[in-house]
């Protein structure tokens, strides 16, 4: 069943919503990626070389919750701002404007949920990690705060934040657009662009250059992998070539 067929959850007005189907990668893309090692490591440089700016974010910026995790998977996008109100008196009133809800709701397995959110508040908690693991989703990218970092963990939902922060975002975060395009860092991400994350940090993969990038990741990896057995088995450094173009 397509995300297109899915009842909206009414958290977000439709017209907020870009996009209803994500895009997906050309089948067993994401498989090659993850069978890559270091992999951010490898696309930010064949990218480089490629002309393609990689929009690379370090992990000292997008800090992962969980070590040793590698996630690939085209992104569903999401995009907040602050609420133009007072959050303690939306408290009160419980004024809700948070749609993360929505594009779970929206997710096919595999996807990546970027969110382009708030700084020092936050835009995902223990139950929308919850909710974001049963759809299917292969993790999350949050350019602002999360909490309940030890539940999420504790499930093993990797997500990458740039800060940590016991403070809700519900009464003061409100989702401007689901599926639209999102600023990560220096990246502008669309929905479907797939997304490449690991303990060094993350990039950012357009949906047209994938398969170029794929091949040339593969060639990339192999070569360090025969460099790493020749010096591994001892070869004289002036016997380490450069590699091949």
């Amino acid at each position: 069943m397509g995300a297109g067929t899915k009842k909206l959850t009414g958290r977000v007005d439709p017209g907020r919503i870009a996009m209803l189907d994500v895009p997906r990668p050309p089948e067993g893309v994401v498989e090659r990626f993850m069978r890559l090692s270091d992999p951010s490591s490898t696309v930010s440089d064949v990218m480089d070389e490629l002309g393609l700016p990689s929009g690379a974010i370090g992990a000292s910026v997008l800090r992962p919750t969980i070590a040793g995790q590698v996630v690939v998977g085209p992104a569903l996008t999401v995009r907040n701002a602050i609420q133009g109100i007072d959050a303690l008196a939306g408290a009160q009133k419980h004024v809700n404007r948070m749609g993360e809800f929505e594009a779970h709701n929206l997710a096919m397995p595999g996807d990546v949920l970027v969110c382009e959110g708030v700084a020092d508040v936050s835009n995902m908690g223990g139950i929308s990690s919850r909710l974001a693991q049963r759809q299917g989703e292969a993790g999350a990218i949050i350019m602002g705060g999360v909490r309940d970092v030890a539940y999420s963990r504790s499930i093993g939902f990797p997500i990458w934040a740039s800060d940590y922060t016991p403070v809700t975002g519900k009464w003061r975060i409100e989702t401007m657009e689901i599926n639209g395009p999102v600023t990560m860092g220096n990246a502008r991400v669309m929905p479907g662009d797939l997304v490449v994350a690991d303990d060094t940090g993350i990039c950012f993969i357009p949906r047209a250059a994938i398969m170029q990038v794929l091949e040339a990741a593969e060639k990339q990896a192999a070569f360090e992998e025969e460099r790493s057995a020749q010096i591994e088995a001892g070869l004289p450094l002036h016997e380490l070539g450069p590699r091949p173009h």
